[in-house]
């Protein structure tokens, strides 16, 4: 199965076929950097990180462009209200920026540019439209003619009248028509500004995107993506003005992600109800980030709650646990397991065993059918159900075992990489966990294990009030008890 892409553009799914075989170029909108990111821009970034790990997984050179918005009114409006100045803002919240994307494990782009150092580029994009007749310039301002450009409405699959009823246009007594929309502005006072052929000014914010993508990427690329907001009006505004500036199909694939609510609320300023990443992290860790926000599919909305976090968290630290058992039988089998012998296997135990053996086949399979990440992590779910199998019954064949493991261990770190997951050391994982949760919980766990054994002789000698007392006071510092044949076992209740 090749690798199938639903397009904004067409509204289905198609093969991807990049325009240059094997070489992917990619540009995904950034952030305006005026204040901490938020976990909905930690989606996007996750999502678009993934993504383009999975193109290097196939054998793909990608070139992927992430831009920084780092001029706009968002900006200019933070530094009056702290009486400093723009570039002291978007300085500020860029280094954040990268500190959330480090901390969420998400890779570097190619490039990083920022729309204050390619105003020149800006500014020949504009003239070009300007010399196409495409944009008309009035009083320092620079308009796109959205009237010009026909094909216009195309991605949000709605005509121009349509637009109009539905949209909130930015008012300006310059413009000719309602729709179009501002390529350059005319400076203030105490504003960053730059030279132009229309007097001092800044660019519009939706030029910026169409100057850097075609600077880094050419006049036409492959993929480009965004959160779904972006759909109406930026993305639309940049085909038009890219397309009319070089008379190219702008973008092969137009790739948008869904919002991110909390408790089943969209979040928004207005409402108060944002959750910013390092907000999220000092509760958590990026894993269990990456794995909730992974389990739906990128399309479709996430909710951001502390019953999901939880739910997520836990199931991590199953996996982890999962692992380090994993290793810990590997280390008493010494040198190098041969491959899982196939021929040995009777059809019953290929039947059994389906969802560790072809567990690689399964993954691709999931990933090639538009990036289904909550399928492939499904998948993830199926083997671990196979693996506790074999760990705690290990069957006729003592050879086979360790093979399956090892070749588990594998599929964990070769495919699990594509997703950012489970890529840490087990024992390290789950003791950061440990000394996190013990922390949060003020108790050590010396203390916890002399009051499992004292609630043990008072279950012995049928106390069960002081029983229940040790329980309820370990369940007020968040402390789980979990019961079995094996004895008492016991785990951080988070959030």
């Amino acid at each position: 199965m090749s690798l199938r892409i639903y397009n904004t553009l067409t509204q289905k799914k198609e093969d991807f076929r990049p325009i240059r075989p094997k070489d992917v170029r990619m540009y995904v909108c950034g952030v305006t950097v005026y204040d901490r990111c938020h976990i909905g821009h930690g989606r996007a970034a996750i999502i678009f990180d993934v993504i383009y790990r999975y193109l290097k997984y196939k054998g793909h050179r990608v070139v992927y462009v992430r831009n920084i918005t780092d001029i706009d009114d968002k900006i200019i409006n933070k530094a009056n209200e702290e009486k400093t100045e723009a570039n002291v803002i978007a300085e500020r919240y860029i280094y954040e920026l990268h500190e959330d994307m480090r901390l969420l494990d998400v890779l570097p782009p190619t490039h990083e540019p920022r729309a204050t150092e390619h105003v020149s580029d800006i500014i020949a994009m504009i003239q070009k439209l300007l010399d196409n007749g495409y944009a008309y310039h009035l009083n320092g301002k620079v308009f796109f003619s959205v009237s010009k450009f026909k094909p216009y409405g195309r991605l949000s699959h709605k005509r121009v009248e349509e637009l109009l009823a539905g949209t909130r246009f930015e008012p300006d007594e310059d413009k000719r028509e309602v729709p179009d929309f501002a390529l350059w502005k005319p400076a203030k006072p105490g504003e960053p500004s730059w030279p132009s052929p229309w007097g001092q000014g800044r660019p519009g914010w939706h030029i910026e995107c169409s100057a850097m993508s075609t600077r880094y990427l050419g006049d036409s690329f492959d993929i480009h993506g965004g959160g779904r907001d972006l759909v109406f009006p930026h993305h639309e505004n940049e085909i038009a003005q890219s397309e009319a500036a070089t008379g190219k199909t702008f973008v092969q694939y137009f790739v948008h992600n869904g919002f991110v609510t909390n408790e089943s609320v969209k979040m928004a300023k207005s409402l108060g109800n944002i959750v910013t990443i390092r907000e999220v992290l000092e509760q958590t860790d990026c894993e269990t980030v990456r794995l909730l926000l992974l389990s739906h599919h990128y399309r479709s909305p996430v909710d951001f709650s502390h019953k999901t976090l939880m739910e997520s968290s836990e199931n991590m630290e199953r996996f982890y646990l999962l692992l380090k058992e994993i290793g810990t039988k590997l280390r008493t089998f010494p040198g190098k397991l041969a491959k899982v012998p196939d021929e040995r296997l009777s059809s019953e135990e290929k039947s059994s065993l389906e969802p560790l053996l072809r567990f690689p086949k399964r993954f691709e399979q999931a990933m090639d059918d538009d990036f289904n990440t909550a399928l492939a992590i499904g998948y993830f779910y199926d083997m671990a159900r196979v693996l506790n199998r074999i760990l705690h019954n290990p069957g006729d064949d003592p050879s086979l075992g360790p093979s399956l493991l090892a070749f588990a261990k594998d599929c964990f770190e070769k495919q699990g990489a594509v997703l950012g997951l489970f890529q840490s050391d087990p024992e390290a994982y789950l003791g950061q966990r440990k000394e996190k949760s013990l922390e949060a919980a003020s108790l050590k766990e010396g203390e916890i294990t002399r009051l499992i054994e004292e609630r043990d002789m008072a279950r012995k000698a049928k106390n069960w009030n002081r029983a229940d007392e040790i329980r309820d006071y370990l369940v007020s510092h968040n402390i789980v008890l979990e019961d079995g044949p094996e004895g008492t076992r016991w785990r951080i209740k988070e959030f």
